[in-house]
């Protein structure tokens, strides 16, 4: 399974319920490792609150973005609980990356056909051959004048 993960955290109004989710949604990954199943976890921007704490950060592998913001509580109030200056670059992807917290980071542009073969190693099949689509450039007409 691949999940793709970009959250604020939650609202104040969701708090026990998204507290629960959290437990479910790891329950469910255990019984998924339990099946031999691989999960990579793909981190967009920004990534915080309970989805950081748990689904995100669970997976077999965790790919991020590049300059993705990731953790559980965002840096000012970090700063204001430890009353220290957090290190430059604190919670951005290279920041995670070049201290073990996740595993790599590769563009959004790159993701697919990286995704398809880390996924086909995983399950022991053989590597995908990803042909780029062709994209139609979208024509947007003018807006119309105002009177």
């Amino acid at each position: 399974m691949i999940c793709f993960a970009a959250s604020g955290g939650a609202r104040m109004q969701e708090a026990l319920i998204s507290l629960m989710q959290m437990a479910k949604t790891s329950a469910v990954l255990a019984r998924l490792r339990e099946e031999g199943l691989p999960f990579i976890s793909v981190l967009t921007d920004p990534v915080y609150g309970g989805v950081s704490a748990s689904l995100a950060m669970l997976g077999d592998v965790i790919v991020a973005e590049p300059k993705a913001l990731i953790g559980f509580a965002g840096p000012r109030v970090i700063e204001q609980t430890v009353r220290e200056k957090l290190p430059e670059g604190f919670q951005r992807s290279e920041f995670l990356l070049d201290h073990g917290a996740i595993d790599m980071i590769i563009s959004r542009s790159e993701l697919r056909p990286r995704l398809g073969n880390l996924l086909a190693q995983m399950m022991n099949l053989p590597t995908p051959r990803f042909v780029a689509p062709v994209i139609e450039p979208i024509v947007v007409p003018p807006a119309p004048a105002t009177i």
